[in-house]
């Protein structure tokens, strides 16, 4: 189990979730939230990938703030600030990095909300050098900004991450010369690797997360 700490983020305090074994991990991973802010999902998903070998951060990105609905979420997201989370974004890297050591790799891993920021990640900090992506994306100049591979794991039926912007977004990255692997859950919607959501699948989210596992051995050790 990790501990909570808190951190300066662009002059205001963030608390981050840090777990895992820094004098034996064989890299970092930054795990970023979704919509319904740093619950026990995430914490819980951070705690697996300590179990794996990494030590893990995984900021809390809405001061706090925990919804349960759909409409809570919503009202979360519209209100956070872009700014403010760019910062602390860069201080749990910085914090991930301290860890790691100047020549450890990290990896960015984001359900959902938190996408922009796991492909904005290696843009701000050379030692990320890949991205993990649970239904959520990206768009514009961003994708072409960044040369690490991504992964990414998509619902069959999704109406926030549609098929056909999957597939977009997927042929984006590829013509920018990414690494790009692609998985796509069958019987499956938004949330599904969520414990706490109706949607959660957990022969699905166990396969995701085998296959994060592999991704991040192949990259980062």
């Amino acid at each position: 189990m990790g501990t909570f700490e808190t951190v300066t983020a662009g002059g205001a305090s963030a608390r981050l979730y840090v777990t895992g074994d820094g004098t034996t991990a064989t890299g970092g991973v930054l795990v970023l939230h979704a919509w319904w802010g740093l619950n026990e999902d995430v914490i819980a998903y951070a705690d697996r990938l300590a179990d794996a070998a990494y030590v893990v951060v995984a900021p809390d990105m809405f001061d706090g703030e925990v919804a349960t609905t759909i409409e809570g979420a919503e009202k979360l997201a519209r209100g956070s600030d872009q700014a403010a989370i760019d910062e602390i974004v860069l201080a749990s890297l910085d914090r991930l990095a301290a860890v790691v050591g100047p020549d450890g790799k990290v990896a960015a891993l984001a359900f959902s909300f938190g996408a922009h920021w796991s492909m904005w990640s290696p843009t701000r900090r050379d030692q990320v050098v890949a991205s993990i992506l649970y239904y959520g994306t990206t768009d514009g100049p961003l994708l072409e900004a960044a040369t690490v591979p991504v992964l990414g794991h998509f619902a069959e039926d999704d109406p926030y991450e549609t098929a056909e912007w999957v597939s977009q977004f997927e042929g984006i990255l590829r013509s920018a010369g990414r690494e790009v692997v692609i998985h796509r859950y069958p019987g499956t919607g938004h949330w599904f690797a969520e414990p706490s959501r109706d949607a959660y699948r957990p022969e699905a989210a166990e396969l995701a997360f085998e296959r994060t596992v592999a991704f991040l051995r192949s990259h980062l050790g």
